[in-house]
């Protein structure tokens, strides 16, 4: 296995530090070698992250840690793991989760029954480790007994990166990932194991987990809500209305979307959407 030459010289800290010719070059070497497209997130967010990871490889320019890159067995999926890297915790941003709890499952529970439907179906993009979608299924389990013998309910997880999707079918976390979950909830549904808290079976089988590149044109299932948060901030405008305009063909009429904190609708997309939430990005389809 080929090892990074260390160097004396590092890039600096900016994102002017690699050249054009230098960072097409790496963008095509993890389409070939990865299978990863570089095209549509946002150029300044992408070349941050390679420049911490060439000075942390030890080269002195772009162009030398792209020749290794190119004749490394693990280095792409080195790269590419730190490009998609998303650290989450159960419950983030706690106010959203209670607003889903309060407001937004008791109104998809009742137009699933009032109009006869026995399944809701709901995704969790960019889903990391695997926190946000069981937040999903321990607020349900805990919350909505009654409802969920009557409504099957899916949870259908994604995310980009086949390694962290195994950490969250795994379901063991560090004490950290919990600082913002309810105490009863760690209580009821997590026990302390090897140093880390692992979810309770019941909970585990609520989610699927799958590998998937939001940014393929590949059809989404229908669903009755979906979260994406955190995701749109790395991507250009084009692929960020592209991307919503997705979400709201695959939501059923009624359908619910979450955005993260710092994430907007924009252009024609709001047309789509109707404002429930805008503290919480929460949105309706129209």
């Amino acid at each position: 296995m080929l090892r990074a030459k260390k160097s004396t010289k590092h890039l600096r800290n900016d994102t002017d530090d690699i050249p054009d010719q230098a960072y097409e070059r790496i963008c095509r070497i993890l389409k070939t070698l990865g299978g990863f497209q570089l095209h549509g997130y946002k150029n300044a967010c992408i070349k941050r992250r390679i420049s911490a990871r060439i000075r942390s490889a030890g080269y002195a320019s772009a162009m030398e840690y792209a020749d290794f890159l190119l004749q490394s067995r693990s280095e792409p999926a080195r790269l590419i793991k730190m490009l998609t890297i998303h650290v989450s915790k159960f419950f983030r941003n706690r106010d959203t989760f209670n607003k889903l709890r309060d407001e937004i499952f008791p109104g998809l529970f009742d137009s699933c029954l009032r109009k006869g439907r026995n399944h809701l179906n709901i995704q969790s993009i960019g889903c990391a480790s695997g926190e946000e979608p069981y937040s999903l299924a321990l607020i349900l389990h805990n919350s909505f007994a009654r409802e969920m013998s009557q409504v099957n309910v899916s949870i259908r997880a994604t995310d980009i990166d086949a390694e962290v999707l195994r950490v969250a079918a795994e379901a063991a976390y560090e004490v950290d990932r919990l600082d913002e979950a309810p105490a009863a909830i760690t209580k009821r549904y997590f026990t302390y194991q090897d140093d880390k808290y692992r979810l309770v079976p019941e909970i585990r089988n609520m989610v699927t987990f799958h590998c998937q590149d939001m940014l393929r044109p590949e059809p989404l299932e229908e669903c009755d809500l979906i979260l994406c948060r955190n995701v749109l901030i790395y991507l250009e405008r084009s692929h960020q209305e592209a991307l919503l305009k997705r979400f709201a063909e695959s939501l059923r009429a009624g359908g619910i979307l979450v955005l993260g904190k710092t994430e907007n609708l924009m252009g024609e997309v709001r047309e789509l959407y109707q404002t429930l939430c805008p503290v919480e990005r929460i949105y309706r389809k129209k």
